[in-house]
């Protein structure tokens, strides 16, 4: 028994798929908020590393039999130079990695909210595909045997449960 034929996953077909994305964040908002949270403790480690070279750097002053009172007058603004500095090259290097690193999850995530509201619509009848480098490959799959049903009695193919345990 032939069956009819099968729209792809999408306007275009897996195989047309683009490599790279044509927007630069897909999922804005939890691509920023995840972000903020790598860039949140960057942050906090930052600041730990600060706290314990001013702690370790005034006991060492202290210490010294010559011109430890100098270096203490000068720790302070060597320190804020050196977190200045840090967070400058820091932040931007982590907010760009959190960004980056979303990429597989959130692409995929916009890939079955699309897909759902073509199925939901009936405008879709394919299988949900991703691209190769996107995550949660094994949702999709689950997302497709749930849709099939659906999918098939929009085709017309098959028949409904109730028909068949009658």
């Amino acid at each position: 028994m032939s069956h009819p034929h099968v729209p792809s996953s999408s306007p275009e077909s897996a195989a047309e798929l683009p490599s790279r994305r044509h927007r630069k964040l897909i999922k804005p908002g939890l691509q920023l908020r995840l972000s903020a949270v790598f860039a949140g403790v960057s942050v906090l480690c930052l600041l730990i590393q600060w706290l314990l070279f001013s702690s370790l750097l005034a006991a060492a002053a202290r210490d010294l039999p010559v011109g430890g009172e100098y270096l203490l007058d000068l720790v302070p603004t060597l320190l804020y130079r050196s977190l200045a500095f840090s967070l400058l090259i820091a932040l931007p290097l982590t907010l760009l990695a959190g960004v980056h690193a979303t990429f597989g999850v959130t692409g995929a995530i916009h890939r079955f909210e699309a897909y759902l509201g073509e199925v939901i619509r009936g405008t879709q009848l394919g299988p949900c595909k991703l691209r190769k480098q996107d995550s949660l490959g094994e949702l999709c799959e689950l997302i497709n045997q749930a849709t099939e049903p659906v999918r098939r009695r929009a085709l017309g193919v098959g028949k409904p449960e109730e028909e068949q345990a009658a």
